[in-house]
């Protein structure tokens, strides 16, 4: 399993889940191994891609590491898409990367709706930075 978490800084695990999927500012990409408890890597890749109107870019850049799982707080409908249409499992969650990651290894996280402004009023992932 490859799990993808989208974040809001730069701090790997300790840092907080991106409140929308195409302002990440980070991904932090989990290699586990096949037991689905040991990690085996952890790569903390900045995003350098700019969210903007049409094909969400995003979603293509971290496709290249070839993630099974996501992790984000919110995401468009055709982000959404482009991930289910992979066969990638998107899961919601606000707070640490770590402990959204653990919920996933203990089956405890839920899917997500896609939200209906994508980055427009209020839905800034940059506003996550105070979680815990």
């Amino acid at each position: 399993m490859r799990v993808g978490i989208v974040l809001a800084d730069d701090r790997g695990m300790l840092g907080n889940v991106c409140a929308h999927f195409g302002q990440s500012t980070n991904f932090l990409i989990i290699d586990v191994a096949e037991d689905n408890r040991n990690i085996q890597k952890i790569m903390n890749i900045p995003n350098t891609i700019q969210h903007g109107s049409g094909g969400c870019l995003v979603v293509d850049e971290i496709l290249k590491y070839q993630i099974t799982h996501l992790i984000v707080g919110g995401i468009g409908m055709g982000a959404k898409q482009k991930f289910v249409a992979r066969g990638i499992k998107i899961f919601g969650f606000q707070g640490t990367a770590k402990d959204g990651f653990d919920l996933l290894l203990k089956d405890s996280l839920g899917d997500i709706q896609p939200c209906k402004e994508g980055g427009a009023n209020g839905h800034n992932c940059h506003e996550q930075r105070g979680l815990l």
